[in-house]
């Protein structure tokens, strides 16, 4: 896979997952005060993730793409704690954040490790 095609991809992925943020937070994030808190932050965090990529997409220098990319790793990293937090907390059953803790925790692994390849060149 080319390097503009990985771009495209995790571009439209974590666009998707803002979606995804938007819509759970609009279905399960509007009752009970610690929820809509919380909540307010997940969809923050959430969906800070694509617009920081496209950022880096679209970054004029080698320093700016790695500042934004660090930018989404601690965007994800947050929207995978407020996740956690939901479901430490018993806010919410567990099997309602699952797939979107699933996919976070993925993007994590992914940016992370590019993040990780960018900083030894």
């Amino acid at each position: 896979m080319s390097h503009n095609n990985f771009n495209e991809d995790l571009q439209t992925r974590t666009k998707l997952f803002a979606v995804q943020v938007v819509h759970f937070y609009t279905l399960n994030c509007k009752s009970g005060d610690e929820l809509k808190i919380i909540g307010k932050q997940l969809f923050r965090s959430g969906t800070s993730v694509a617009a920081n990529f496209r950022a880096y997409i679209r970054g004029r220098s080698d320093a700016e793409r790695f500042a934004k990319l660090c930018i989404v790793v601690e965007e994800i990293d947050e929207t995978l704690f407020w996740f956690e937090l939901i479901e430490d907390s018993g806010l919410l059953n567990p099997s309602l954040i699952l797939k979107l803790k699933q996919e976070a925790l993925e993007l994590l692994k992914i940016f992370s490790s590019v993040r990780s390849k960018l900083k030894t060149k």
